[in-house]
């Protein structure tokens, strides 16, 4: 009997049921214990209430669902069953997500794959949605992950954000915050309202400097805030 077999069988029950947690150790492959249903049938739910955070399931949903975990094409019909399966259980997603960051911390590469695959389920239909967006982010705070690691993975699979202040002062999201700050004052010394008019530019265009400005500031400001460095300068 394979796994999606055993996931029929348990039907509702299972992915209802409280999950083992067991804290397992780290591995440098980041591979699950192919031996945990629980885990894979935690992966279904999580996948299938993503699919549905929208308020619709796509078949390219599913599609997506059964490459992103590599199930086998013979197995199209199990997964489909499986999927539908999980969407109508009483448990919530953030119980999944506790569950599978709890048993797989030491494991963080397993998880950003998990959270990979989401982000590729959600961009199935072509459009993300905010409620989507709040459910990865919930997803991402279950399994132990920063802000910063959150807008790093989400950048890479929607870009970057306009509104990321790491994405507005220019550097990774993993810099050195030395060298954020660098590029912090390199930003204002050749963004200063003063300097912009100096160098030539129209009068008009100083109350658009100030507002850039300003941007720059408060993107170093989040930043110094959310690695603990409020008093930094």
């Amino acid at each position: 009997m394979n796994l999606w077999q055993k996931l029929i069988d348990g039907g509702k029950r299972l992915f209802d049921s409280d999950l083992d947690d067991e804290p397992v150790p780290a591995d440098v492959n980041c591979a699950p214990d192919p031996r945990d249903v629980g885990f894979t049938a935690a992966v279904v739910g999580l996948g299938a209430k993503m699919a549905k955070a929208d308020g619709r399931v796509t078949d390219d949903e599913v599609m997506v669902f059964s490459r992103v975990f590599q199930t086998a094409p013979e197995d199209a019909a199990a997964v489909r069953r499986v999927f539908n399966l999980a969407q109508q259980t009483v448990r919530g997603y953030e119980s999944y997500a506790r569950k599978i960051g709890r048993k797989y911390k030491a494991r963080p590469c397993l998880l950003e794959g998990v959270l990979d695959g989401l982000f590729m389920i959600a961009t199935a239909d072509g459009v993300v949605t905010e409620d989507e967006l709040d459910y990865l982010k919930t997803v991402s705070e279950a399994f132990g992950f920063t802000e910063a690691t959150f807008r790093r993975i989400r950048a890479s699979h929607l870009g970057a954000d306009r509104e990321d202040p790491y994405h507005i002062l220019g550097v990774a999201h993993d810099a050195e915050f030395d060298d954020i700050r660098i590029a912090y004052r390199q930003l204002m010394a050749d963004n200063h309202p003063d300097r912009v008019v100096y160098n030539g530019a129209p009068r008009e265009f100083e109350t658009a400097a100030h507002d850039k400005a300003a941007a720059i500031t408060s993107a170093y400001a989040k930043i110094r805030a959310e690695r603990g460095l409020i008093t930094a300068h």
